[in-house]
Formats: C-alpha cells, sequence, structure tokens
C-alpha cells in the first residue's frame, strides 16, 4: 500500500467570511516573493475588494521583484503589488495584516505591526501563537488554498481580471510545472483554474535568468554520486524552485543515473527535487522518506518534490550538513525494502495461513449513473489519478474499505459481489476517509462526488486466500506491473487460484475483511 500525504490543518476552522469584519486590510506575501505568493496575494485582494474593503498588497525586504517572469506577471494582470523599503518596515498598519505563503513572525518575511495578524500558508506550521492561522502543509501551492478558501465562500474565481491565470501560475511553479503535485485538492485547483495559455506561454518563456544558467551550471559541477545505489546528489545556491526541477531532470539523463535529489536552501529551510527512473524507486514515497517528521513531501512515480523545515532539521539531526543528511537517508531508503516479484515468487506455503473475505459493506457506483455512456472519465482519489476510462453500461466503480478507488466490469461485479439494501455512508465505511472521491468529466471539465450515487454490496464470500504477515518493509510488484508498499504487520496474500497474484493488504484492511478458514 502506498503512503498517502495527509492534509494537516493548523486553525481549519477559519474562513474569508471570519476576515471580512475587519477594516482596512493589508495583505502581506514573503520577502522575494515567488509567483505563489502573489498570486495568492492577489486572490485575497480581489475577494476584499469586491466586499468594498479597503486592501492593499504588499512585501518588503530589502530587493524588489526582479525576476522576468515575475515582473510579466504582475505588470500583464496588473496586480496592484507595493513594496515597503526595509526602513519603512516598522510603520503600524491599521486594521488586519494577513502575511500569506508565509507565517507572521518567520525569518522569511519582514515583521510589520498590526492591530490584528492573520497566517494564510501551506507550508509546515512554525508559528503557532497566531489565533487566525489556516495552514495546510499538504498543499502544493497556497495558491490552490486561496482557490479552496473562494470557493468555500461563492466567490467563483473567473479570469476576468487574470486572477485565474495568477493562481493557475502559482500552482504551476511551486509544483514544478505540476510535476510535484501529490494532493487531490492541488490537482482540482489546477483543472478548475480558467487562465490564459498566452500569458502562461509568455511567464513559461522568461522564468529562467543568466544568473540562474550560471546557479544551475555550477550545481551540476558539484554533483555527487553514489556508484553502489546508483543515485546522486547535488546542492543549488538558492533560486526558484523550477531550477531545482530544471537541474534534476539533467541529471536523470546521465547512463548511470538511477535516482538523484536536488536540494537548496531557503530562509527556512531546504526545498528538494527527486526523480527516479526505476520501477524499485517511487520518487513520491522518496520525497516523503526524506522529509518524514521534519517537513512534507510528495508527488508522482518518476518526479517529486518536498521541503524539510530547518527548525524542525536542526532538532532532529543537530549540526550535520544536509547533503550529508540526504546522503544517509538515500543509503537508507535502498536497504529499507525486501523486494517480491510476483512472476517470479516461490510461495512456500508451509508458511501461509488460509483466509476468506467476509462481509464487510463496501461501495460501488454505476458509471453510466453519473455520466453518459461514452464519455471519457477519470476517477480522482488520495492515491491519484486513474488513466481514462471510456464509460459503457458495463462499467462499475468500487470503493473500498480504505477509500480506494478502482473500476471493474459487470461482468466481474456481479460474480464477486452481492449487492445490499442498505444506504451508503463513505465517512463511515471507509477507515480513512480523507478526500471524497470525484469522477472528472475530460469533456466538461466537471467534477462529480461518486459517493453520493454510491451503494452498497459485499463479497460473495468466495473469494480465498494465502497470507502471512510481514516481517519488515516490503514491496511487492505483481505480475501485472502494479505496486504494493507494505510495513510490518500488513499481510502479504497470495491467490489459491493464482499463486503468483501476489499481494499486500494494510493490517487494518485486513483484520475487516478477512477471517481465518477453520
Amino acid at each position: 500500500m502506498k503512503g498517502k500525504q495527509k492534509m494537516q490543518d493548523y486553525g481549519n476552522t477559519l474562513t474569508l467570511n471570519e476576515l471580512e469584519k475587519y477594516n482596512p486590510i493589508t495583505i502581506q506575501c514573503h520577502d522575494n516573493p515567488d509567483a505563489d505568493a502573489i498570486a495568492s496575494g492577489y486572490g485575497l485582494y480581489c475577494y476584499f475588494k469586491s466586499r468594498g474593503k479597503d486592501v492593499e498588497l504588499v512585501y518588503s525586504g530589502r530587493n524588489v521583484v526582479q525576476k522576468a517572469n515575475l515582473q510579466l506577471m504582475i505588470q500583464l494582470i496588473n496586480i496592484p503589488l507595493v513594496h515597503i523599503p526595509i526602513e519603512e518596515a516598522d510603520m503600524h498598519r491599521d486594521g488586519l495584516l494577513i502575511t500569506v505563503d508565509c507565517q507572521y513572525g518567520a525569518g522569511n518575511v519582514t515583521s510589520l505591526s498590526a492591530d490584528t495578524v492573520a497566517i494564510i500558508d501551506h507550508h509546515q506550521v512554525e508559528m503557532e501563537d497566531v489565533e487566525l492561522s489556516l495552514i495546510h502543509p499538504g498543499l502544493g501551492a497556497c495558491s490552490t488554498l486561496i482557490w479552496k478558501m473562494l470557493r468555500e465562500v461563492g466567490y467563483e474565481v473567473t479570469d476576468e481580471a487574470g486572477l485565474g491565470t495568477a493562481l493557475y501560475y502559482g500552482l504551476f511553479t511551486d509544483t514544478n510545472q505540476f510535476a510535484e503535485i501529490f494532493n487531490p485538492t492541488d490537482r482540482d485547483a489546477r483543472d478548475a483554474l480558467p487562465f490564459n495559455q498566452s500569458m502562461i506561454t509568455t511567464f513559461r518563456n522568461s522564468n529562467i535568468s543568466l544568473e540562474e544558467l550560471d546557479i544551475a551550471s555550477e550545481a551540476m559541477r558539484d554533483y555527487f554520486f553514489d556508484a553502489e545505489y546508483r543515485f546522486g546528489v547535488v546542492r543549488a545556491k538558492p533560486c526558484d524552485p523550477n531550477i531545482l526541477g530544471l537541474i534534476n531532470d539533467f541529471l536523470l539523463q546521465v547512463d548511470k543515473m538511477e535516482t538523484s535529489v536536488v536540494f537548496n536552501e531557503t530562509s527556512d529551510g531546504y526545498k528538494i527535487s527527486v526523480r527516479s527512473c526505476v520501477r524499485e524507486v517511487n520518487a513520491s514515497e522518496l520525497a516523503g522518506f526524506l522529509t518524514e517528521g521534519i517537513g512534507s513531501g510528495g508527488g508522482h512515480y518518476e518526479k517529486a518534490g518536498g521541503f524539510i523545515s530547518k527548525k524542525k532539521f536542526v532538532s532532529k539531526c543537530g549540526d550535520i550538513l544536509p547533503e550529508e543528511y540526504i546522503k544517509n537517508r538515500m543509503k537508507e531508503y535502498h536497504n529499507y525494502f525486501e523486494m517480491i516479484y510476483a512472476k517470479t515468487y516461490e510461495v512456500d506455503l508451509s508458511e501461509f495461513q488460509l483466509y476468506e473475505k467476509v462481509k464487510v459493506p463496501i461501495g460501488y457506483v454505476k458509471a453510466d449513473e453519473v455520466v453518459p455512456v461514452g464519455t471519457p472519465i477519470i476517477v480522482r482519489t488520495m492515491e491519484g489519478d486513474t488513466d481514462i476510462i471510456w464509460v459503457t453500461d458495463k462499467d462499475y466503480i468500487m470503493i473500498g474499505v480504505d477509500g480506494e478507488v478502482y473500476p471493474i466490469k459487470e461482468d466481474k461485479f456481479l460474480r464477486s459481489y452481492e449487492t445490499m439494501d442498505r444506504d451508503y455512508c463513505f465517512e463511515q465505511d471507509v477507515v480513512d476517509a480523507q478526500y471524497i472521491p470525484t469522477i472528472r468529466n475530460c469533456l466538461s471539465g466537471e467534477n462529480t462526488p461518486i459517493t453520493p450515487y454510491a451503494k452498497c454490496c459485499v463479497a460473495t464470500g468466495q473469494a480465498r486466500i494465502y497470507a502471512k504477515p510481514v516481517e519488515g518493509n516490503v514491496k511487492v510488484f505483481t505480475q501485472w506491473g502494479k505496486y504494493y508498499r507494505g510495513r510490518k504487520g500488513d499481510f502479504l496474500a497470495v491467490r489459491c487460484d493464482d499463486l503468483h497474484d501476489v499481494y499486500l493488504i494494510n493490517k487494518n484492511i485486513f483484520a475487516r475483511t478477512y477471517a481465518e478458514c477453520q
């Protein structure tokens, strides 16, 4: 089972409606703001302006925005971003001050005094003493959080004033051109935001400065390569996150390089980019492994990214250099798992017990009750997106007890399950209901939650497996190419009628869904 990137919220009841009682309102981006900070601030500016508030969008610090893509973004969208010189930063701000894409009092934002302070951010929680806070470390960009907040209060994001383009570009840049999206809400925002393609192309083509070209070339000259485990580590000077991805994409083209990590230091931590070109190493999983307990990370199988909090890193690791920490963790990762390949796995049945699936209610949806036959759809869950399915009248979508969602044909559904009269409740019938699965109509772009259409069914009880608990961390590669990850206590399962149909079942799920045969 792949690890999930949970969305942890700090102050998760804060809404834009609660902030409307304040006036005037100052929205502050972090010093040296990037596209995500500017877009997020602009989203709040548009909202409060529409509510008749006296609102200002600012940033401070010693440097003004200099990157060509950001200057173009501000100019073409007409974003009213004002720089407050550092010598004027001690001026008091009346009303409410909202720090966006950063946390008031943190090292990457100049502290401005104000009557009331609020925080809206997507990084790891650093400041816990600000009552008006909404922090979602599980999101890839603050632009997604702003889009979500606007949607929740019924504010329609259009591109009439360039807001859709700004938020889209903020998400685009903070997730390394969508290569490091790992939260379904980020994917929802990406798909829903209206944007001007011509502007996005203009911004993209002005993304790298000559100085950043020098940073990339210097970083690649000082690479580290581990010949035993075939991974590389590169430290770059402070730069745009996209530069890390650019360096890493180049590294992975080296013939002996199978996995690679490129990172740089920021004011409050370390931004990392992760790449893999071998199936044994899931880049998203590796990013999570590198940041475990000190940050957050995730993405796709081949491309991922993450952030390490400097404060948490020092607390856990002391004075070790970050590059040495990454090298050591990379080696640990490569020795962390036992690899099982289903096609060649030889089952010793004396180590296994015989189990039968019990009648645990799960959900099912007939696909053509949600969208018409012939519609191409993508099913979106916390685990990721399915491949495109062209809906027929024989397609069903199953919702398992772990929230996993998968398609199944009618003949197999009728053979394997029997329907129930009782209502289906996603929040009660799923062990970890983090994100309600949706169907995305590839023709209309509309996302539809499938749980309102779901009904209950149970397995017919005919499915029997051999199973045993695993003793450590395991990866199983099925004969159909699917990948499972398990930890100590999870169950290695083998179908009775096919001893090469090998997979893993989470120990909590196994306890609910299987019983030992007497």
